[in-house]
């Protein structure tokens, strides 16, 4: 299937039972991918680079703990499709993990607008990464949320930089209370080159 063309579909998924069986030794294949596509922000940020095979085992995930059988398909489905890349893009899943509940909220609380500030530095070219747009991620108070979920579309002559292994790649938030810039690793940069059509 075209990367542009990547969706999960009915026809993806596994019966509960049969991926109950499977679930260990699939977890054991994707660990490697998934550590790969999990860039550490500042102390306080981690990006998961989402995709095909990351979201296909989530949904597989949900509806066997969930257990909500044929019902809960089209949910699955719909909340986790729009994270499958679709060729010019990626797509990522940023998290704020800060186990402490007070330190979490104060932090937070300083954090508006967070969703708005993430790029990626491709050489010289800056592309903006664009968040979710059917949820509002920070609250009228100012307050954040510890999860979001961000796009960043690259053109193409951006993608044919992102493979050139004498690019400098970076990921970074310029908000004024979380500014940090992370580079991407060789591994890192040709796992995410995958997501590319």
């Amino acid at each position: 299937m075209p990367a542009h063309e990547r969706w999960i579909t009915r026809e993806d998924l596994i019966p509960d039972d049969e991926f109950a069986r499977l679930r260990r030794e699939r977890r054991a294949q994707l660990l490697p991918i998934k550590r790969l596509r999990r860039v550490a922000l500042g102390p306080l940020c981690t990006v998961y680079f989402e995709s095909y095979e990351t979201m296909l085992f989530q949904i597989q995930e949900m509806l066997l703990i969930e257990k909500g059988g044929e019902a809960q398909v089209a949910d699955e489905l719909a909340a986790y499709n729009p994270l499958v890349p679709q060729g010019s893009e990626l797509v990522a899943t940023v998290m704020f993990e800060i186990d402490d509940p007070v330190r979490r909220a104060a932090t937070l609380a300083r954090l508006g607008g967070v969703e708005e500030r993430f790029f990626l530095q491709i050489g010289a070219d800056k592309v903006p990464g664009t968040p979710e747009e059917d949820v509002e991620r920070t609250r009228e108070d100012g307050k954040t949320s510890s999860v979001h979920f961000i796009r960043f579309r690259l053109a193409p002559p951006q993608i044919a930089l992102f493979r050139d292994p004498s690019t400098s790649i970076m990921i970074g938030c310029d908000h004024e209370g979380y500014s940090h810039l992370a580079g991407l690793s060789p591994a890192t940069r040709a796992e995410l080159s995958r997501d590319f059509a």
